[in-house]
């Protein structure tokens, strides 16, 4: 990422998480009943993630750490039941009011909180799990890459073509090519697999971190991704 694009991309992360937060903050009051009502337990949930990829001056490379906060989707205590995994479709730890929240992503309406901090961007590839990408990486050649010197996003390019899980959604030109990017090497039973979805979902967040190192490119690129947004929202995709 260029000195001129990290300023920008800063500048505007604050300008826009602050807007956000008051246009939404009405909101708050509203989502917290609906929550409490019908799953009692605490209106946020808090998860450890996986924030930017750094290189020390000696050359080792680390993980910075993040408490990401949410809307609660699931019964209070649901996450421990099944370790760090993600959410499935139709899962059932999520709740009625959970999956709402998850389908028009007003879940994520805390994270503007994270933003603020500079612990996310409003733009740039999805926060995982610390436990998750070990095992992804190992899985996947590259994947901690889309992370490199990037901060985590709200929204990206790869969430607005892409299911939660990264599997394309329909229509999306990707799908002509998922036979050569899923299962090649053709394993028996591994149809379906989460590391595919994600090597799909990693195209997109490398093509995104390509687009930091030239401003105007940078700007193109969120832009688009920021208008396209509130009608991925609105349609309920990409969950």
């Amino acid at each position: 990422m260029t000195p001129s694009v990290r300023f920008v991309k800063r500048l505007l992360d604050v300008l826009l998480a602050v807007v956000g937060i008051t246009l939404s903050l009405p909101l708050y009051p509203v989502i917290a009943a609906a929550i409490t009502l019908e799953a009692p337990g605490p209106v946020f949930f808090r998860q450890r993630r996986a924030g930017r990829l750094l290189r020390h001056s000696r050359g080792r490379c680390w993980f910075e750490h993040f408490e990401m906060l949410k809307f609660r989707t699931m019964r209070e205590g649901a996450d421990r039941e099944r370790g760090a995994v993600i959410a499935e479709e139709n899962d059932p730890r999520i709740t009625k009011v959970g999956h709402l929240l998850r389908r028009t992503h007003l879940d994520e309406l805390p994270q503007l909180f994270n933003v603020v901090r500079g612990d996310m961007s409003i733009i740039g590839p999805r926060p995982e799990q610390p436990q998750l990408i070990e095992h992804l990486s190992l899985a996947i050649p590259f994947f901690e890459e889309r992370m490199r010197d990037v901060r985590p996003g709200i929204t990206g390019l790869a969430q607005i073509n892409l299911s939660y899980t990264g599997r394309p959604l329909p229509g999306s030109p990707v799908l002509a090519f998922c036979d050569a990017l899923t299962n090649p090497f053709k394993i028996e039973d591994a149809e379906g697999a989460l590391a595919d979805d994600m090597r799909i979902k990693l195209l997109y967040d490398l093509a995104y971190t390509a687009s930091l190192q030239n401003l105007w490119e940078f700007l193109r690129m969120e832009l688009s991704i920021l208008l396209r947004t509130p009608f991925v929202m609105l349609r309920g995709l990409g969950r």
